[in-house]
């Protein structure tokens, strides 16, 4: 019997077998084509803005790369043409199976020639759909292959040729983790299925037969696929581009985006959608500012920088930018919402405390002098930004110039469990501690917060004293508002900082915080200039600003002017093309020209609380005998040998100043108590008296002075 016979003898027993088995089998399950783009999910989710616009794309599923189902019509014909020629040429008639290949198949494996491809598309979506959760897969026996032809012919008599075709190009593997086209050609060409070319086409089928073999073996393969599909691409250029796509450097399938801490925190599921309030233009704008910020204090070893714009009515967060740091070392940290230390920027609501319950207007006097104040662990003596203390000034230029020891002295008057419960009915949520553990650095920012929480608090203030929630998802509710500040106390503090005249003294003329339309700022910095914050508002809008590093290692010579300040105008800048007025004052306010006895600062137009005006403001004397306000009794003060001796002196300060009384160090004449004397401890327990021209006690205090005493760095080499 010849070779020939044998072969005709199997395909024949073949066939009885097929047919017994075909007969005896129920048909396949198989899903609609309805039923399968429904099920599809991409492995991303999508951070949109308000608009629908993508601001950010996150890989959600790790099975795999798959972004959204490619329709047909937005696949190029050539892609169509390539696949066919190349994987399934009579496609077009036949009704699921081949039968011509499938016989030419069979004679050359029983001829011992080299297998020919009797897989249609239709067979091979079978497989693919299997995975899908379709029917069981074919396999290489050949029952499974039976069961997956059998599949293959149902399915083209429940699908169209258009449908399949469609499926197929979403659902096959094309190389590594990339799964359809719409995934495919994102990655390898940079583009979506609509812009790629015939030569892009014959490469893209060729990586279908083996997606994970060598760049030059699918060269050859597409080169054939680019003769049999009958383009005009020529076989060099086909190769060079399989080279330059598969062996260069892969380009993501989602781009960075401009959103990415916040998709972190508010994207899960495969294929969700999330619509926000932000503004993509909005938010490609702060995210150029800060970027520029940043590089820009390379040299004062800052790295990081967040920021978030509001909407003042509604409270949509239009903005926001978690970080922005082109040398970021943490880029996964979410600036906006991370808890810094505060600085000076909680003053404003510490004086709007103050203003409202009528302890102080925006015209008292108030002295900025050196202050120490006993506490549990020492003597806590604030110092004032610039290191320079401004004497007597109006609680108008103590809070626009940022002073210090101003804020320490209204805190006195207020109440530290006082301001602590406005702050959080601020928004301040973050500030769980009791008052006696902030004590009185409260007034000075030695709090932990967020600045979104900041921002939104600052929106209240625009608002006039109504605090509401932000809001950053568009599914949201509005959020309702309540009164956390009377409109006239917080109109009087919002003109404070808008008042340039009155921040000079500190931060001088002009500068980042001088805009051409009305706007309100405050800026801070904590301790060792490890943040900068920028917080202001316009009438429709609010700005937080924070430059600093992640990692907490302090900047270099960077303060809140000239580290946050730059970005926020630059943000405010870009939302008021043209001029915004301030906003209208509200009832229960009176504005009265006024003059300072003595003339500390010049006459000027205030604004009051009705029942607060007053037309003079005079400086109280003090009564009585001269006593001494500073070091308290009992202090305890440690000495660093590390630090030059004439850093360490100790301020003594009488009140009244008196040029006759004298100052006493353990029976040791010091100096007069005309002004504020300098004094450098030494390790010991010291008596300090303050005596009369004629020696007589006026008071007295004992200091508690710890530690070695402090090298004389003079000396050393």
């Amino acid at each position: 019997m010849t070779w020939r016979a044998v072969a005709a003898a199997a395909v024949a027993l073949a066939g009885v077998a097929a047919v017994a088995v075909w007969r005896g089998s129920a048909g396949p399950e198989l899903p609609s084509p309805t039923a399968v783009r429904e099920a599809w999910r991409p492995s991303v989710a999508r951070l949109l803005d308000r608009n629908g616009e993508v601001l950010q794309v996150r890989r959600v599923d790790l099975r795999g790369q798959r972004l959204d189902w490619v329709s047909l019509d937005q696949v190029p014909r050539t892609v169509v043409t390539a696949l066919i020629a190349a994987e399934d040429r009579r496609f077009p008639e036949h009704g699921g199976v081949d039968w011509t290949a499938l016989a030419r198949a069979a004679l050359g494996q029983a001829s011992g020639a080299p297998a020919g491809g009797a897989s249609t598309l239709s067979m091979q979506l079978v497989g693919m759909l299997a995975a899908e959760g379709g029917p069981p897969p074919g396999g290489r026996s050949p029952w499974q292959k039976l069961g997956q032809m059998r599949a293959a012919l149902a399915l083209e008599r429940r699908w169209t040729k258009d449908e399949i075709l469609e499926a197929y190009l979403n659902l096959v593997g094309v190389r590594g983790e990339l799964q359809g086209i719409g995934a495919a050609t994102r990655v390898l060409f940079g583009k979506s299925p609509e812009g790629i070319d015939e030569a892009e086409a014959a490469l893209l089928v060729a990586l279908l037969p083996a997606p994970g073999a060598p760049a030059g073996a699918v060269a050859r393969r597409a080169c054939r696929v680019a003769s049999a599909a009958g383009f005009a691409s020529d076989c060099a250029t086909v190769q060079s581009l399989a080279h330059r796509v598969l062996d260069g450097p892969r380009a993501p399938a989602t781009a960075p985006g401009l959103a990415p801490q916040l998709a972190v925190r508010l994207l899960d599921g495969a294929g969700s959608a999330v619509r926000t309030t932000l503004d993509a233009r909005i938010q490609g704008v702060v995210v150029d500012a800060l970027r520029r910020q940043v590089t820009d204090l390379d040299a004062g070893n800052a790295r990081d920088a967040a920021a978030v714009v509001l909407d003042n009515a509604s409270g949509d967060v239009l903005a926001y930018v978690g970080s922005a740091g082109p040398a970021s070392r943490s880029r996964e940290v979410d600036g906006v919402a991370a808890l810094r230390q505060a600085g000076s920027t909680l003053k404003p609501f510490l004086y709007g405390l103050a203003i409202e319950r009528g302890y102080v207007t925006a015209a008292s006097l108030i002295d900025d002098s050196p202050l120490a104040l006993e506490t549990g662990v020492g003597l806590y003596a604030p110092q004032n930004y610039d290191r320079d203390f401004k004497g007597t000034v109006s609680v108008r230029t103590a809070l626009a110039s940022s002073l210090n020891t101003p804020a320490i002295r209204v805190l006195e008057l207020a109440g530290v469990d006082e301001l602590l419960e406005r702050l959080r009915a601020f928004g301040y949520a973050s500030l769980g501690q009791s008052g006696e553990h902030y004590g009185h650095a409260l007034a000075l920012g030695a709090a932990d917060v967020s600045l979104l929480a900041q921002a939104n608090a600052y929106r209240a203030l625009a608002n006039g004293g109504i605090h509401g929630e932000a809001r950053l998802r568009a599914d949201a509710p509005a959020p309702a508002g309540h009164r956390v500040l009377s409109a006239a106390a917080a109109y009087i503090v919002s003109d404070i900082l808008s008042d340039a005249a009155a921040r000079a003294p500190t931060f001088g003329v002009g500068g980042p915080l001088q805009t051409r339309y009305w706007a309100a700022v405050k800026t801070g910095t904590s301790k060792n200039l490890r943040d900068n914050w920028c917080l202001g508002y316009t009438r429709d809008y609010t700005v937080g600003v924070w430059v600093g590093n992640f990692e907490g290692d302090a900047m270099r010579d960077v303060s809140g002017v000239s580290g946050a300040a730059p970005a926020w105008r630059e943000i405010l800048d870009a939302l008021h093309p043209r001029p915004s007025p301030a906003a209208a004052p509200p009832t229960g306010l009176v504005s009265m020209d006024v003059r300072f006895e003595p003339p500390v600062e010049p006459a000027r137009t205030e604004w009051f609380v009705a029942g607060t005006e007053t037309g003079v403001v005079e400086r109280a004397a003090p009564a009585g005998r001269p006593r001494i306000v500073t070091p308290p009794d009992g202090v305890v003060v440690a000495i660093d040998p590390d630090i030059p001796p004439a850093q360490q002196s100790l301020a003594l300060e009488a009140e009244p100043a008196d040029a006759q009384a004298i100052w006493q160090v353990d029976g040791s004449l010091l100096g007069r108590a005309a002004e504020p004397l300098r004094w450098a401890p030494t390790p010991g327990r010291h008596r300090l008296e303050l005596r009369d021209a004629r020696g007589a006690a006026l008071d007295a205090v004992t200091v508690q002075v710890r530690g070695p005493a402090p090298r004389d760095l003079s000396a050393a080499d």
